[in-house]
């Protein structure tokens, strides 16, 4: 079934997806999730799924620039066999340089394609085997007593981690910790997430407050250009220090690991371009010693059950942060991974397993290249 299989038609979808409530961090507030479906067709009767989830102050997308060049890739690629994922990257790599997003979607359709061709699930293409994994919650930048409100709701589900969004002043976000703290003990571990939103000194100050409430990791504190003072970040606090922001291919996992500027590195197919690049930096970090978290921007479940097959391939990645669909209200997604409260299960079903509603498909706009 794999010999000569050629891509036939793409069709590309904007969907549109609201938030119980607007999702703020640092540096932009997200009020929806303005994903972008892509649908990969073949002459062999198979498919594939690839979902992109632009956020314009981190990749430098909107959806409108996803739908454009979602178009261009189309066109690029279509008659070219799909399985050939190097090549086909290769050409989507140099003719969008730094649209990570859209270019992730069609790397996800093209794994999908290529593990349903082979009959196997995705984390079996990759490689590797199955496992069951948990993803913490996140709570956006809120008051204190807000922030504690939801962290006490998230324990009282059951989530085993919470995330918790800073990066404004010392003050507010130390006072959102122990407000966090005195309202949940020490049950569980919180992790935190400035966005790039401190500069050094505000970092490092705030980082020491911190360390008296157990913190597990803190991502991107400074901007993410700034290796160097990262670096002496992660020399002057026992915070252990995420890359995320400063962290979109190998090249930068790369610099990273050789400066010493972080302890973990956050992947997310939306920066990395998509698994082809994912797989890379993780084989950069596993050859330095550093673990791996697999993140997401607020993917459906779609774009989340791509990403939940690369964690249960790879054992270097060690937490996942695949809570994006938990802030829609509502779920289009057929199939792929499972969430039991904060539990990711994932499927045997071949490729990644998931697929949008027909029916939700037919309620979004649609552009189609053939």
């Amino acid at each position: 079934m794999s010999e000569n299989l050629k891509i036939t038609q793409i069709e590309i979808y904007k969907a549109d997806i609201p938030f119980h409530e607007p999702f703020r961090i640092a540096i932009m507030d997200i009020l929806c999730a303005q994903s972008v479906f892509v649908k990969v067709f073949t002459d062999k009767d198979i498919y594939g799924m690839g979902e992109a989830n632009p956020y314009w102050g981190i990749t430098g997308e909107t959806q409108s620039i996803n739908i454009a060049g979602a178009v261009d890739l189309a066109k690029l690629i279509l008659g070219k066999d799909p399985l050939n994922i190097e090549e086909r990257n290769r050409e989507m790599n140099k003719y969008l340089a730094f649209n990570s997003t859209i270019r992730s979607a069609f790397d996800m359709a093209l794994y999908d394609i290529a593990a349903k061709a082979a009959g196997l699930p995705l984390y079996s293409f990759l490689g590797g085997g199955k496992r069951s994994f948990w993803t913490d919650n996140t709570i956006s930048i809120g008051e204190p007593e807000y922030v504690a409100k939801k962290a006490v709701d998230y324990m009282n589900q059951g989530f085993h981690a919470i995330k918790v969004k800073l990066g404004t002043t010392k003050e507010l976000d130390v006072a959102r910790i122990k407000s966090i703290r005195n309202a949940i003990g020490d049950k569980l571990p919180i992790r935190v997430d400035a966005n790039q939103g401190w500069d050094y000194h505000t970092a490092l100050n705030t980082l020491k407050a911190l360390e008296q409430y157990g913190i597990e990791y803190c991502e991107q504190p400074i901007a993410h250009w700034d290796h160097e003072n990262l670096k002496r970040l992660r020399q002057g606090t026992s915070i252990a220090i995420m890359a995320d922001e400063s962290l979109f291919d190998h090249h930068d996992a790369y610099k990273l690991a050789v400066g010493g500027c972080c302890d973990y590195f956050n992947i997310k197919l939306a920066k990395s371009g998509g698994i082809h690049n994912a797989l890379k930096i993780n084989a950069v970090a596993e050859a330095a010693g550093i673990k791996c978290m697999l993140g997401c921007m607020t993917e459906t479940r779609l774009g989340l059950s791509a990403a939940a097959h690369v964690v249960s391939a790879r054992p270097n990645i060690k937490y996942a942060d695949l809570d994006g669909y938990l802030f829609m209200k509502e779920d289009p997604i057929i199939g792929g991974a499972q969430y039991k409260v904060g539990e990711i299960t994932i499927t045997d079903t071949p490729g990644h397993g998931a697929d949008v509603d027909p029916a939700f498909l037919k309620s979004c706009e649609v552009i189609t290249i053939k």
